[in-house]
Parts: C-alpha cells; structure tokens; sequence
C-alpha cells in the first residue's frame, strides 16, 4: 500500500500527504480492483474508532472530501462524528481555502485569471464538462502562473490553482475548457509525447479549528515529479 505522510493531527482530525495513485476509498462499480487498500482502509487500520464517523462510514469512514486517485496532496480526515460534522460545513460554506499546483500545457494568455464556468455531467461516464447542462452546478477557479518552461518542443506553465467550489474533477475541466489541460491528465487532455502522471497537487487547506477557531494551515510539499519536470527544460521568454 501506498502510505500516505501524517502531517498533522490531532483530537478531532488528522491531515495527511496523500501520494499520488492512493485511491481514497472503494467506488461501488468501478473498475478498479476493490480488494486494493485505500486511504480510508488506512486510516480504520491506524485509528480503529473512525469506523462509524461519517455520513456513510462503511464505505467512506471519516472522509470529508477527496482527491482523484492520481492527485497527490493535503487531505484531512475527521476522527469524531463532532468533527465531521464540523468540517463537513466548512466545505459546505466556503470557508475552507484550497490551494493546488498543477503543470499545464501551454501558456495562459493572462497571467492571473478567474475561470468561471458550470460544470455538467457528460452523458452516463464519470466525465464532466462546462459545455453539458446535465445536473449543471457553478464551479469557480482563481489561477495564476508561476512559472513556464520549454520541454521537448512544447511549452508548459506552472499554475497555482485556487477553486472556490469544489466539484468533481474541476480543477482539470477548467484548466482544460481555457485551452491548458493538467499535464499526464488522459481523461481532459491529450496524449504527450512522453510519459508522465497527472500533474496536480493539493498543496494548502486553511481553516479555523473547532473549538478554538484559530486558522490552521495545512501544507504538504509537491513530490519530486514536480521539481523533476521542470529540470533539463529551458525558461520560457
């Protein structure tokens, strides 16, 4: 099993660098193996009483977001049922703030931006697109560019990513609807002449704490892939 970095914990929670190809727990008719240990079989492994937290603790025990199985990052899991409950409403409302990372083909015309476009369900798959208005909702990215390199004839830029809302797969529908699809992203983009895996990394969440209600900020440091691939490549002009 992959084994996700403690990086944070305490009471009520415990925040984790989840790697990248750690699924976080077992989808119902997927066609992944569903014998393969999960983020949630690791934390009922390491912290037995989250078995009943949650809305659906058999499946998803203390699980209050997720990330794809191919993003790397900052998860945080809730250790009591109060604790749940608690975060569960900070993502409701918008109160906790979400930070990513992410290497995308191309160079972004602006480079600060707002992406601002619903996202729908694309037919019966997994898939979501802003151009389908089945089960549409609002989904808002903020972005910026870090940096932009040239890697084997094709240019590439570092964003740091911002979303407001927090719909399945965003962050790649977005970066794919401007044009700048998340490198190794199969799904949204197309395919590269070399090998790479999805290239997005949740890199902060900040939030107050229970309780106290000071701010708490939670960062895990992007992987070596991301130092890698900007390496033997040369700075944009």
């Amino acid at each position: 099993m992959l084994e996700p970095e403690i990086i944070y914990e305490d009471e009520n929670l415990v925040a984790v660098n989840k790697p990248a190809g750690l699924l976080v727990h077992k989808i119902k008719n997927s066609k992944f193996d569903n014998k393969e240990l999960t983020l949630a079989d690791w934390l009922t492994q390491k912290y037995p009483s989250v078995k009943t937290v949650g809305d659906d603790p058999e499946n998803r025990p203390g699980i209050v977001h997720r990330l794809d199985r191919d993003t790397s990052g900052v998860m945080v899991a809730a250790k009591t049922q109060a604790s749940f409950e608690y975060l569960k409403s900070l993502f409701a409302t918008r109160v906790i703030k979400k930070t990513y990372l992410a290497w995308v083909r191309g160079e972004p015309r602006e480079r600060k931006g707002v992406i601002q476009k619903p996202i729908g369900v694309l037919n019966e798959s997994t898939r979501r697109s802003v151009h389908s208005t089945r089960m549409q909702k609002e989904a808002i990215t903020r972005y910026s560019v870090r940096n932009t390199i040239n890697k084997e004839g094709e240019q590439f830029s570092l964003l740091e990513l911002r979303p407001e809302t927090g719909r399945t797969h965003q962050i790649r529908v977005h970066c794919a609807s401007i044009g700048h699809s998340v490198v190794g992203d199969v799904l949204y983009g197309k395919k590269l002449p070399f090998q790479s895996r999805l290239m997005l990394h949740a890199l902060v969440l900040e939030f107050p704490l229970m309780g106290s209600g000071s701010v708490l900020r939670l960062e895990a440091e992007p992987p070596e892939e991301f130092a890698r691939f900007g390496e033997l490549s040369t700075p944009s002009q």
